[in-house]
């Protein structure tokens, strides 16, 4: 979440008008996150969270991403739910973006998971991917194994803006591995794709919420688990913590069983993981917006994460027998 748009007191009464959740009392934005422009909303109805949807979120794809959240809810899954307006839309416009006002959901995010977090995750991972099953609408996944030879030439410039040379070198080889070993026909539906810490919310040691479903799409739910590795189980002296593995691997596995093949591609997934946020933060980083409320994440910490990985063999690495 961040503020790249800002909204007037003028926008949002006329936005309000359009609910019927009373006057706003306060309306402060959130400086956290990449993608869109987020404020913490105070109404006379309570508290939501208005969305104004950046130039990076494609408004065809909108309809997925709030129809998603509304099917999740209904399933009994922890998401918040779009507030539908008066004239039954979950999305309107303000300040010249597409934007949404959804629920607002108790708890908070952990700036350091422990292993018991990892286990809920690895539950609640599983129920998204149980429940978003039957979801009818479809999203190819825009930023998979097509999209990062594309990405990465987009980042060969000579504004390396302070970065290391070595996140570049062996990039290229990397991707040349990946598209000629990725799998396919593993089992797979819809994924939330970007289940990091900040967007799982915790409350009496149980999760209260899973928010931020904008990468949200079709693929392999191994890449899922994939990318959930990579984002809570290496702690900040870059280590991997295969105990946090464990704990998260086998509390998916009790609600969602692997198949072998899952298992036999979890490592080279995780490298394919790896390198999708390497080269999104590397464009990030490369082409930063000026006066966002919000610093680019560093690259090299994902490069890094990329060449654990390459040395896996199985997924014993990952705690697993």
């Amino acid at each position: 979440m961040a503020v790249y748009t800002e909204i007037s007191d003028e926008e949002l009464d006329t936005l309000l008008d359009q609910y019927a959740l009373g006057q706003a009392l306060s309306c402060k934005g959130i400086a956290e996150g990449v993608e869109n422009s987020n404020y913490l909303l105070h109404t006379e109805a309570g508290y939501f969270i208005l969305t104004l949807y950046e130039k990076r979120v494609r408004a065809a794809d909108l309809p997925f991403f709030l129809g998603l959240m509304e099917h999740l809810a209904a399933g009994g899954f922890m998401s918040p739910k779009p507030i539908a307006a008066k004239d039954g839309n979950t999305l309107k416009e303000v300040a010249g973006r597409p934007a949404a006002i959804i629920e607002f959901l108790d708890g908070r995010s952990v700036r350091r998971a422990t292993p018991l977090h990892c286990a809920l995750l690895g539950q609640t991972l599983a129920q998204l991917h149980t429940v978003g099953s039957n979801f009818q609408l479809k999203r190819a996944n825009t930023l998979s194994l097509s999209s990062w030879r594309p990405l990465y030439e987009s980042c060969l410039t000579d504004n390396h803006s302070g970065l290391d040379a070595q996140i570049f070198s062996g990039i290229d080889e990397e991707i040349k591995y990946l598209e000629s070993h990725w799998p396919t026909n593993l089992p797979s539906g819809v994924i939330h794709a970007d289940l990091f810490p900040d967007n799982i919310f915790f409350l009496n040691d149980q999760v209260s919420g899973v928010i931020d479903y904008y990468f949200a799409c079709n693929d392999f739910f191994a890449y899922d688990l994939a990318i959930c590795l990579n984002a809570w189980c290496f702690e900040t002296d870059d280590s991997f913590n295969i105990t946090k593995a464990r704990k998260l691997l086998n509390g998916y596995r009790e609600v969602r069983a692997f198949s072998q093949k899952e298992l036999e591609f979890l490592p080279l997934l995780c490298r394919g993981a790896a390198i999708r946020f390497m080269l999104t933060r590397l464009y990030d980083w490369l082409n930063q917006i000026e006066g966002a409320l919000v610093k680019p994440k560093d690259p090299l910490e994902y490069f890094k994460k990329l060449q654990f990985h390459q040395a896996v063999t199985t997924v014993a690495a990952y705690g697993l027998d």
